[in-house]
């Protein structure tokens, strides 16, 4: 009876130190109004109530999908969830015209310049609001040209930047007509890699990542995106878009050898006019949506992450 009580007793305050540590480890949200150019932003912090001091990390969505991409919350894939985890302050900003932030009446006016300036007025924010000088930067797609030119603009503001699938330079000279991107399932799902007849390959990203990624499209950025940024990148390959030059903090390349918009050879070459201490990781195997990709995102955020704590 007594050997009964005991393992009972043993066993409950282990499940009651797992319950509190998986509570402690829990993620919070928090909305922290912003506004620039007339123009309500969406910033939202994801952060644990764990004490300690919380290194901001700030990251930029993509073209055509706002900052949910970096919370695809399904099993532990959500990687603003995971740095929030791992001790960071993970901060998510819409550009105006995207996701939650305000709709703008001309889609050409959030091109990648004035994007950048979107980034300035959340990362000033965010480093009042810390009490830190510098934040880390983190860039996907469209994300590692706002981002590397908010970087090369406000080098004060920077600790570490990480462009990650980082578009270095034009992707095709095609005129760019519409302010808008009429955005469709078949586009969403674009980012995945597919298997010969052009499906989905869920060996490579598991069915419901697929879907949260695709539903949280339509629920934040509904049928339509500003087109000012795809101008931008639709330009000659020969133009170079990330002024890697001008940039004075360390910086991680991160690309999939599979990325259809990006090559290594570019990120090499972007390397060599980075500064001292930067880095160029390539996940082999992996494409665009590797951060989504159950073979690759573990390798993926944990170079990322010991890059960032260097």
């Amino acid at each position: 009876m007594f050997r009964r009580f005991t393992r009972c007793f043993v066993l409950l305050v282990v499940l009651a130190f797992q319950s509190a540590a998986a509570f402690a480890a829990d993620v919070r949200a928090e909305v922290f109004p912003l506004e620039r150019n007339g123009a309500a932003l969406h910033l939202a912090r994801y952060q644990t109530d764990e004490p300690g001091e919380k290194i901001p990390l700030l990251m930029v969505h993509g073209l055509t999908y706002s900052s949910h991409e970096f919370d695809v919350d399904y099993e532990d894939y959500s990687l603003a969830r995971f740095f929030a985890r791992n001790g960071y302050a993970v901060w998510l900003l819409d550009i105006a015209g995207y996701g939650s932030s305000r709709k703008v009446e001309d889609g050409f006016m959030p091109n990648s310049d004035y994007a950048a300036e979107d980034i300035a007025a959340a990362a000033k924010l965010i480093t009042e609001t810390s009490k830190t000088a510098k934040l880390n930067v983190l860039g996907w797609s469209w994300g590692t040209v706002t981002g590397g030119r908010f970087a090369a603009k406000y080098p004060d503001l920077v600790d570490k930047l990480v462009l990650y699938a980082p578009i270095v330079a034009g992707l095709a000279a095609i005129e760019v007509t519409e302010a808008y991107h009429p955005n469709t399932w078949l586009h969403a799902a674009d980012d995945f890699q597919v298997k010969a007849d052009k499906s989905i390959d869920y060996d490579i990203v598991e069915p419901p990542v697929a879907a949260t990624f695709l539903s949280n499209c339509w629920r934040y950025d509904g049928e339509g995106s500003p087109n000012g940024g795809r101008r931008d990148l639709l330009v000659d390959p020969k133009e170079r878009l990330i002024p890697t030059a001008d940039i004075k903090a360390p910086t991680l390349l991160a690309v999939g050898d599979r990325d259809g918009y990006v090559t290594v050879a570019l990120c090499e070459e972007a390397l060599k006019t980075l500064p001292d201490g930067s880095e160029l990781k390539v996940v082999k195997g992996a494409a665009h949506a590797m951060m989504m990709e159950k073979p690759y995102y573990k390798e993926f955020r944990e170079a990322v992450l010991a890059f960032l704590k260097k």
